[in-house]
C-alpha cells in the first residue's frame, strides 16, 4: 500500500498534522507566531550545511533548528524585544542559507522544494522519520501538558506550583524545532509556520477547554493536509500552498462560524 505516492504523501500529512496540533495551540496562546518562523527560515541554513558536509538533510535540519530554538531561548529577556530578536534571527539564518547554497558547487538542488515542500516526493525512509518524530512530539507535549498550560497560563503561578517555566519554554522550544524537521518535506520551510498556526486558530471559537482545542487543530490539520493533497492533485497546483491555502479557508470560515455563534448569543440574552 506503500509503494502508492499517493498514500505516502497522505500519511506523511497526516503525522506532522498530528505533530503540529497541540504545539500550534501553544503557539497561539503564548502569541509565538514569529518564533515558528525563526525556527523554519533557519532550517535552509541546517540543508546547506547537510549537502556541504554530505550528511542527512533531516540531521542538518534538526540540529540547526535545535540550535536555534535554544538560542533564542536563552537570549530572550536580555535586552531585545522578543520580536526584533526573532527578525534578526529569523531573516539571519534564511539569508545565510541561501548564500550558503549559492557556493555548493556540483550539487544540483531543487531550492523550491525545501522552501514549498515536495509531500509527493515522500519515501518510506521520510515516513520513518516523520512518524518517529511526531510520537516524539506528541509524547513530549502529552508528558509535559499540565506543566506547559501552567507556564502559558501565569508565569508566577507556575513557580507557586514548583513549575519552572523557562524550562517549559525550553521544552516548547525543542518540541518545535522537531516539527519544523520532519514539516521540512511536506510544506516547506516558508509554510510550516502557517500549518502550525492556522489550525489552531481556526479551532480556537469552538473550544472551550485547552484539551479540546488541541484535538480539534488535530483534525482541522489532517483536514487541511489530505483535502489539500487531493486538491492539488485535482487541480495540478503546487501542493503545499495548496494545503495552507485549504487551512485557510476553514479558518475563514470557521472565524465567520465564530462570529454568528456570538451574535446569536447576544441576540438570545438581549
Amino acid at each position: 500500500m506503500l509503494d502508492d505516492f499517493l498514500v505516502r504523501a497522505a500519511v506523511a500529512g497526516f503525522g506532522v498534522a498530528l505533530a503540529a496540533a497541540p504545539l500550534g495551540c501553544f503557539v497561539v496562546w503564548r502569541r509565538m507566531a514569529y518564533f515558528g518562523d525563526a525556527t523554519a527560515h533557519a532550517a535552509i541554513l541546517g540543508v546547506a550545511l547537510s549537502l556541504l558536509f554530505s550528511t542527512s538533510i533531516f540531521a542538518g535540519v534538526l540540529v540547526v533548528s535545535l540550535l536555534m530554538a535554544t538560542l533564542v531561548s536563552l537570549l530572550s529577556g536580555r535586552g531585545y524585544a522578543m520580536d526584533t530578536l526573532l527578525g534578526v534571527m529569523a531573516h539571519s539564518a534564511l539569508a545565510f542559507g541561501l548564500v550558503a547554497v549559492s557556493f555548493l558547487s556540483g550539487v544540483r538542488i531543487d531550492l523550491m522544494a525545501y522552501l514549498f515542500g515536495d509531500i509527493l516526493a515522500v519515501g518510506k525512509g521520510d515516513l520513518a522519520i516523520i512518524g518517529a518524530g511526531a510520537l516524539l512530539v506528541v509524547g513530549m507535549v502529552g508528558w509535559r501538558w499540565s506543566a506547559l498550560l501552567t507556564a502559558t497560563l501565569d508565569e508566577d503561578l507556575a513557580q507557586a506550583s514548583g513549575v519552572d517555566p523557562r524550562r517549559e519554554q525550553l521544552v516548547l522550544t525543542l518540541s518545535l524545532a522537531v516539527v519544523v524537521a520532519v514539516a521540512l518535506k511536506v510544506v516547506g520551510v516558508l509554510l510550516i509556520a502557517a500549518l502550525l498556526i492556522i489550525p489552531a486558530a481556526a479551532a480556537r471559537p469552538f473550544c472551550r477547554t485547552p484539551e479540546a482545542m488541541a484535538l480539534l487543530a488535530a483534525v482541522i490539520g489532517v483536514a487541511s493536509t489530505t483535502g489539500g493533497l487531493q486538491a492539488a492533485y485535482w487541480l495540478d497546483t503546487p501542493t503545499g500552498p495548496t494545503i495552507v491555502s485549504l487551512a485557510a479557508i476553514l479558518f475563514a470560515l470557521s472565524s465567520l462560524a465564530g462570529q454568528f455563534k456570538r451574535r446569536l448569543r447576544v441576540s438570545r440574552s438581549t
